[in-house]
C-alpha cells in the first residue's frame, strides 16, 4: 500500500487540525488575568490569542510529526501487520 498525494494530503490535513487544538491554550491570557475588559464581558474571554504565531507553530510542528510517520512507514516500521501484532490482533 502506497501513499497517494490524496492519503497524504489527508493525514496531514487531520494531523493539523490535532496539533492546532493542542498548542491553542498556550500563551492566552484572560481579561480576568490581566485585569481589564470591557463591560459586559465574560471576564474567561481572552485579550490576545496570537493566531498568527499558533498557526506558524501548528504548520511546523505537524510538518516534523507528518515527515516522521512517513520516514516510519517507508522504513516499514508504520505497517498494518506490525501494528496488529503489537496490539494483539490476529490478521
Amino acid at each position: 500500500m502506497a501513499y497517494t498525494i490524496s492519503t497524504a494530503f489527508a493525514v496531514y490535513f487531520v494531523m493539523w487540525w490535532i496539533v492546532l487544538f493542542v498548542t491553542l491554550p498556550f500563551g492566552v491570557r484572560s481579561q480576568h488575568e490581566d485585569g481589564v475588559g470591557a463591560p459586559g464581558t465574560d471576564p474567561g474571554a481572552p485579550i490576545a490569542t496570537l493566531m498568527g504565531r499558533k498557526l506558524i507553530w501548528t504548520t511546523l510542528i505537524s510538518a516534523l510529526v507528518f515527515a516522521l510517520a512517513w520516514l516510519a512507514y517507508n522504513a516499514g516500521l508504520l505497517n498494518v501487520e506490525r501494528l496488529s501484532k503489537l496490539m494483539g490482533i490476529p490478521l
